[in-house]
């Protein structure tokens, strides 16, 4: 017991050693950021306007459909503000992980093993990049316009619904982000292979379930399960049917599946952190 209870304060402590390093580093980069002003405005408002090119394109869409895979525009907007938001928190907080790779190859990485703190609050905070936060409120802002629009019948579930898909989808990706970044320990160059699930799936879940095939469906939900970012909750809003038939509750697990998700990726990330080995330069 007593056993127990001494890797549960040495868990706890790598915890609040690795949050205090990556505030600390965040904030080193802020500064740095923050010194150029005007440099930093332009490209936060350039990483908002490029990523509001998405919806531009759902809107071109609309000028010529009323409805695309049975959904209307203010119900593909709540998807998409969805999507974007909870993947702007991921992208705003990890975004610097797929950096790992030219990290692992150039041997840069054995400089951050010597350094007391935990390797991976040191990497996800290397060169933080706050521009990323363009990307963040633009989703905010098409998330807003659509709960405005939306006509729901809101009950007390529904409205706790939200905040929570918000905060477990952020969950989800940012254990895509981990895992992804846990894999170029082995694969070196694979930055590319990280975009694909973290870009790539949210550019998927903008758009209804129903608009792709169902095989894609199904690995989208129980393979990879980034439906439950936005897909899975947010039909539950809606009033709609998972084009699946699952049952009404699972809606309500996206806590568990984000859960299980980080503790699989913080898994993966330790065996890749073990397996590592020096270049030797």
């Amino acid at each position: 017991m007593r056993d127990g209870l001494t890797r549960k304060r040495h868990g706890l402590t790598q915890v609040r050693d690795g949050l205090r390093a990556y505030r600390l580093i965040s904030a080193m980069w802020i500064r740095s950021l923050m010194a150029y002003r005007l440099s930093f405005a332009m490209t936060a408002l350039g990483n908002f306007a490029v990523t509001a090119f998405d919806f531009a394109a759902i809107l071109l869409m609309f000028s010529q459909v009323d409805r695309l895979g049975g959904y209307s525009l203010s119900e593909i907007a709540f998807l998409y503000g969805a999507s974007c938001t909870s993947f702007g928190l991921a992208d705003l907080s990890l975004g610097s992980m797929d950096r790992l790779g030219k990290r692992v190859r150039d041997g840069t990485l054995d400089t951050l093993l010597v350094r007391p703190a935990p390797v991976i609050a040191q990497v996800a905070a290397d060169r933080f990049g706050l521009h990323r936060v363009g990307r963040l409120l633009q989703g905010g802002f098409v998330l807003v316009y659509a709960l405005v629009v939306l006509d729901i019948a809101w009950t007390p579930l529904k409205v706790l619904m939200v905040p929570l898909m918000l905060l477990c989808g952020a969950g989800i990706f940012a254990a895509v982000f981990v895992a992804g970044a846990a894999f170029q320990f082995v694969a070196q160059d694979a930055a590319e292979v990280q975009n694909a699930f973290t870009y790539g799936g949210t550019t998927l879940l903008q758009f209804p379930p129903t608009v792709f095939a169902k095989d894609l469906v199904r690995g989208a939900t129980f393979i990879l399960p980034l439906a439950f970012v936005n897909w899975i909750p947010a039909l539950y809003v809606l009033g709609r049917p998972y084009p699946l038939d699952l049952p009404t509750w699972v809606a309500f697990t996206p806590p568990l599946v984000a859960a299980v998700l980080l503790a699989l990726a913080g898994l993966a990330w330790r065996t890749g952190l073990r397996s590592y080995r020096s270049t030797g330069s």
